[in-house]
């Protein structure tokens, strides 16, 4: 049975929330990474930042649709969600990008967990935690994708 720990990858390369859009941009695009994990002072893991999440800066500004009701105006589209695409759309540093609190992982988690949590969730790059909450890997699209591989060689011995 395959765990993360299998396949992780521990040459680990983070940002922190101060970081520039521009440098972590430079990063994922130098380091091919579809994300890195966000740490703290203290090297705790308080975000990601993925493609995704840059991408977003891309986008032009969604007007909501306004209702007309007893000459008042409601919105049809919640002004929380607005707020929080027009932070992302003006990011300048990572943590007004990035997404807090992400899904993490355990080393002994199985890959179907992974796969599972990729898939359902639309998720691109986990960071793998120890028992004290540190940073010990991150597992990614790609390191699953080469579990099939290893396994179509070594069914084909």
């Amino acid at each position: 049975m395959l765990t993360v720990k299998d396949i992780m990858s521990t040459n680990i390369v983070s940002v922190k929330p101060n970081t520039e859009i521009t440098e972590a941009t430079r990063l994922l695009l130098e380091k091919r990474f579809n994300g890195l994990p966000v740490v703290d002072e203290n090297n705790k893991v308080v975000g990601i930042i993925c493609q995704s999440d840059l991408i977003a800066q891309q986008k032009s500004l969604p007007i909501p649709t306004l209702f007309s009701f007893l000459d008042g105006f409601i919105p049809l589209k919640s002004t929380k969600k607005l707020e929080k695409e027009i932070q992302k759309i003006a990011a300048i540093t990572v943590a007004d990008a990035m997404v807090k609190n992400p899904v993490t992982v355990r080393p002994d988690s199985r890959i179907e967990t992974v796969a599972a949590l990729m898939v359902d969730n639309n998720f691109h790059t986990l960071p793998v935690l120890d028992d004290d909450d540190k940073l010990v890997g991150i597992v990614g699209k790609e390191d699953v994708l080469k579990t099939l591989i290893s396994d179509h060689s070594s069914a084909a011995e």
